[in-house]
């Protein structure tokens, strides 16, 4: 379990290409204590498994369904790549809960400029767009951002400076490919609702009455 937020910036130092997948070998400034045998590293909003470790290096290994459907397999040495170790019992949880398990790959539509900071409006798969809200949380490349405005297409999320100088979106472009993991709460209630009410499910009915949502569909 994660917190989309970034610790660091990593760089691709090598990649290995093997039988079930790939080993990325990631230099990066990672404490020794995230970085044991066996700990999880939150790659690009991808949570992998440490399968080596030395100074400032360590390499994971990245299966063939992982390559498939995350952007981890257009990756090349050199790339930059967000990177966070996983949230320890009593951290502060200062984004959101990230599984490091995603969802999709959505692309950047565009980029304006607002002072400082950036707006991004992002498209994404068509199946996930009902698991994203106004206000709610989503993570991208691992980063965890509030969704600000959603239309059919996709979402738009901002991005304060700081944000900018210590993940790799000040060099994001329109057009790249990002990893979307959708907030977990939100898969919880999609698979109860399409449960029905006949199996005890959670139903749209239920919602409305509950104040959650109102009758026309969306928050109250």
């Amino acid at each position: 379990m994660f917190t989309g937020l970034v610790r660091t910036v990593g760089r691709v130092a090598a990649i290995t290409e093997r039988a079930q997948g790939r080993r990325l070998a990631i230099e990066g400034a990672l404490p020794p204590a995230d970085l044991a045998l066996g700990a999880s590293v939150c790659c690009a909003g991808v949570c992998l498994t440490v399968v080596a470790a030395g100074p400032g290096r360590f390499e994971l290994d990245v299966a063939f369904e992982t390559l498939r459907k995350t952007t981890l397999g257009a990756l090349t040495p050199g790339d930059r790549i967000n990177l966070e170790p996983s949230l320890r019992v009593g951290d502060a949880l200062g984004g959101h809960f990230v599984s490091g398990h995603v969802d999709g790959i959505a692309s950047v539509r565009s980029m304006l400029a607002r002072g400082d900071a950036r707006e991004l409006w992002i498209d994404a798969p068509a199946e996930l767009m009902p698991l994203v809200a106004p206000k709610g949380s989503v993570a991208l490349d691992g980063t965890s951002l509030t969704v600000n405005d959603v239309d059919a297409r996709g979402f738009m999320v901002g991005l304060v400076p700081h944000t900018l100088s210590v993940t790799t979106w000040g060099s994001v472009a329109p057009g790249a490919a990002i990893n979307l993991e959708v907030d977990v709460v939100a898969r919880y209630v999609a698979r109860l609702l399409g449960r029905g009410g006949t199996n005890g499910g959670v139903t749209t009915a239920m919602l409305v009455e509950a104040g959650f949502m109102n009758p026309a569909g969306g928050a109250p």
